[in-house]
Formats: structure tokens, C-alpha cells, sequence
């Protein structure tokens, strides 16, 4: 029932679609266009043409239904009120850097929550450090000379995840793992995750994470855009 009624809703709803970015790289999805130079066009689809990409999605969507689902990824769970805080804190940084890297910044949002909760202090049996919770080495390789120093801290590991999605083929799963494990560890195991279990619940964790950044910004973005 739910995705007839999404099929037959497009017969009736015509309002086109319209994606927006500012001079700050802010994405705006609006139905209406925005007036002002500060808002740049990036694209506008039609309704019709919205409806022709949806629909074998849809139906995709109802066949699937049909058969069992036997297990469901685990909703992540909200943010603390003082992880809220911190997360704006350091949104500017996230933003400016996955700009430069060209990440999303949900992505990056999303393994600084996995692995520091926003904390630019925290410090891992391992001896990772900071908000990305750089090793040693890796904080090294990039330049990063204090790894207590969210600025720097979010450009060496954005850095280091801009070059894992590039030697994966722009496969987010094996980044994050690579993250986790090392590149080498990926590689070995013939470039598929590594059968650790902490590297295993790191990618899974991490994905839950930028699955609930990702409805939060557009809906944030759309709202702003009114």
C-alpha cells in the first residue's frame, strides 16, 4: 500500500526540485527557486523527470517486500546534548575540510562521533588521538603536528579518508575499514573488509551514523531554504 501510494502520489503532486549552494558550500533542496546572488543553481529536475528516476525504485521497493527480512540494521541512537554542543563546535571545521577533500560532510560527521564522540582530548588504548583519533604515524604522514588541535586534527584525517576512498575505488565501507585497520589490512584480506570484529562493528556503527546525518541535513537544509 505505502509504495502505491508513493507512485500514485507523482500523478498529482508538479512541484519541480531545485538543489542551491551558497558562497559557505551550504546545499539547499528547495521546491521553490531562490532569489539572491549569494544562492548558485547547481541543478533543477522536473517533476515529471523525478518521477520517471523514483519509480523503479519504488517498485523495486514493493517486490521487495514480498520476501522475509530476516535482520534489520539497528537505528543509531540520537545525539547527547553535550555531543550536540561539541558537534557544532566543530561543524565549520567538518565543512571547510570536506570541501577541500571533497567528502561529504555527514561522512565526516559520522567517524568523528565513531571515534571520539566529539571529544578533542580523547586518547585510545592504542594511542590514537583527537576527534579522528589519528595514529601517531598517520597524524606524521599528513602534517598534522598536534593531534589535540581540532583544526588539524579533522584536515589529517580527512586527508587520510580522501585517499582511502581513492585506493578503494570510492568504496565507503573498505575506507572505513581501512580507517580502522590500515590500509594494508584491506589489501591483505583481498580488498574486502578484514574479519576483525572491531573493525567489522567500526564500519557498521560508523554507517549507522551517516545514515542519521544524512535525512538531518536535508531536512535542516530544506527548512533553511524557505
Amino acid at each position: 500500500m505505502i509504495g502505491a501510494v508513493a507512485l500514485a502520489s507523482w500523478g498529482t503532486v508538479r512541484a519541480d526540485i531545485y538543489k542551491y549552494v551558497d558562497a559557505a558550500g551550504n546545499v539547499y533542496f528547495t521546491d521553490t527557486p531562490l532569489q539572491g546572488s549569494r544562492y548558485k543553481l547547481e541543478w533543477h529536475r522536473e517533476s515529471r523527470r523525478v518521477a520517471r528516476e523514483v519509480e523503479p525504485q519504488v517498485e523495486s521497493s514493493i517486490a521487495a517486500r514480498g520476501r522475509v527480512i530476516t535482520s534489520r540494521p539497528k537505528p543509531a541512537p540520537s545525539l547527547s546534548q553535550s555531543q550536540s554542543q561539541r558537534r557544532e563546535l566543530y561543524h565549520h571545521l567538518v565543512l571547510a575540510n570536506a570541501r577541500r577533500y571533497g567528502l561529504s560532510p555527514s561522512l565526516l560527521h559520522a567517524v568523528i562521533r565513531a571515534e571520539s564522540a566529539y571529544d578533542p582530548t580523547a586518547v585510545s588504548r592504542a594511542g590514537a588521538q583527537g576527534l579522528m583519533q589519528l595514529m601517531p604515524d598517520t597524524a606524521a604522514r599528513y602534517g598534522v603536528r598536534d593531534s589535540f588541535d581540532p583544526a588539524e586534527n579533522i584536515r589529517g584525517g580527512s586527508a587520510y579518508l580522501r585517499d582511502l576512498l581513492d585506493m578503494f575505488d570510492q568504496d565507503v565501507k573498505l575506507a572505513l575499514a581501512g580507517y580502522n585497520a590500515g590500509e594494508g589490512a584491506v589489501i591483505k584480506y583481498g580488498r574486502q573488509i578484514p574479519p576483525y570484529a572491531e573493525t567489522q562493528d567500526y564500519v557498521r556503527k560508523v554507517l549507522r551514523f551517516y545514515a542519521a546525518e544524512r535525512p538531518n541535513s536535508f531536512i535542516m537544509s530544506a527548512q533553511s531554504a524557505r
